[in-house]
Formats: structure tokens, sequence, C-alpha cells
């Protein structure tokens, strides 16, 4: 496979779904990957892309993937998650368990997987969305703050390790972004979640996916260490200027 081929990890919605379409747009052979593989099949017929069951909380399921690519040139590390908003002294280990290993460790075994062939393209290209968690912590959110941090800390680390090797490493924080982030954190209770944007202008998905493609799309010698975006109602976690 010549093309130059990104592969996308949580593409089944949100950010991982319009950065799909973003990156096919400037060419890129995406291949998507979502546990709904269902829909990574109808997203990968649209785009001209490969759809691939994949989940990253999942050894085989990531060996299969990550054996099975010829080459890669982007990796988008975008699955990931919230759930909960407990309090230390109330925190579920289900829920904690949940987030370590989508955010941290699902980020760890794709990159693990794919540096030989990030590294043998010449050019390639790591992104990993964190958060404005991964820089802040917030009251009831030491199970999602403190995985973010951790993703963050293993995505930083690697700008070190592969100095000297042909691979950027750009770390995306978003704050509020309108996705189904927030459905999944309260189990799916939409009136809950919408509560999260009410009386803001959020970011949207294609709003991240846009800076993953100017990224993707800037020269070899230009690494983009991290970018921090917000919507101009959000200060920081929490601190929204919300209009009734």
């Amino acid at each position: 496979m010549s093309t130059r081929t990104a592969l996308v990890t949580g593409a089944s919605s949100g950010i991982g779904e319009a950065t799909a379409r973003e990156l096919a747009k400037q060419g890129y052979h995406v291949v998507v990957g979502a546990r709904r593989f269902d829909r990574v099949q109808r997203l990968a017929a649209e785009i001209g892309g490969t759809a691939v069951q994949l989940d990253v909380t999942d050894e085989e399921s990531v060996r299969a993937c990550t054996d099975a690519l010829e080459r890669v040139d982007v990796l988008v590390n975008n699955a990931g998650g919230a759930k909960g908003l407990a309090t230390v002294a109330e925190a579920d280990l289900d829920d904690w368990r949940w987030m370590w290993e989508t955010n941290v460790l699902g980020t760890l075994r794709l990159t693990k997987a794919l540096l030989p062939k990030l590294i043998a393209s010449g050019d390639g290209l790591i992104v990993t969305v964190t958060s404005i968690a991964a820089m802040h912590a917030y009251p009831n959110g030491s199970g999602y703050t403190s995985a973010k941090h951790a993703q963050a800390v293993l995505h930083r680390t690697l700008r070190d390790e592969l100095l000297g090797q042909p691979v950027r490493l750009t770390e995306i924080a978003p704050g509020a972004v309108e996705t189904e982030f927030s459905l999944v954190r309260f189990n799916g209770d939409s009136e809950r979640a919408a509560k999260v944007y009410e009386g803001i202008d959020p970011l949207y998905a294609q709003d991240i996916a846009e800076i993953v493609g100017f990224v993707a799309s800037r020269p070899s010698h230009v690494n983009l260490d991290t970018i921090v975006v917000k919507p101009r109602d959000q200060a920081g976690p929490g601190s929204f200027a919300r209009r009734s």
C-alpha cells in the first residue's frame, strides 16, 4: 500500500469520526477502528477507508488490528472517555479501571505496537487526544483526571524517547466538546449530559478534527507539541460563562 495511511481509534462517533473524514479529505487511506463495528463499516464505505473492529482494552483485538496493517504513517489515539463524577471517598473502582484501561493502557497498546511501522514510514505522526483534564484537577473528577494525566505523560515521554527518529508527536487537549462524551460519563442519561453544555457555545467534533488535519499537513520538520483548545465560554474545568 503506497498511499499514506492513518489509523484513527474510537472512530465510531464524535472526534474520531470527524477526524477520519478530515484525513480522508487530505488523501490518506484511513483505517477506522472502534468496538461498534457497524458504525465504522458505514464510515469506511463513505470515505473509502478500511474498517476494523478494535477494542483498545483487549490485547488480542489490538494485535489483530496492528498486525494487519502493512504501513502506518499517522496514528490518532482518540479512544477514551470518562465514567461518573464520584468523589475520591466514593470512588467506583470499576469505573476507574475502565478509564485507565481505555485512556492509558489503550493508548500504550496501540502506540507500542505501531512504533516500528511509524518509524519505518520515514515521516510518522502520533496524535494523542487528551483533555484539559490532563492539566488540571477538579472535584469529583479524580478518576478521569488521573487517567488523562497519565495518558499525557505517556505521550510526552515519547517526545524525548523518540528524539532523532522520524516521528512527530502532538498532544491535543480539548475543553468542552459536545459529543457522546457526557452521555457515556452519565451512563446514557441524556438529560444530565445535555446540562453540561447548557448556556454555552461548546466546541464540536469538527473543530478538533480540523486541528488534527492541520497538524498532519505540516511539513515533516514542524512538530506541534501541545495544543490546548477550549470554547470561548470556558476558562477551565467547571469554569464557564453560562447564558440563561
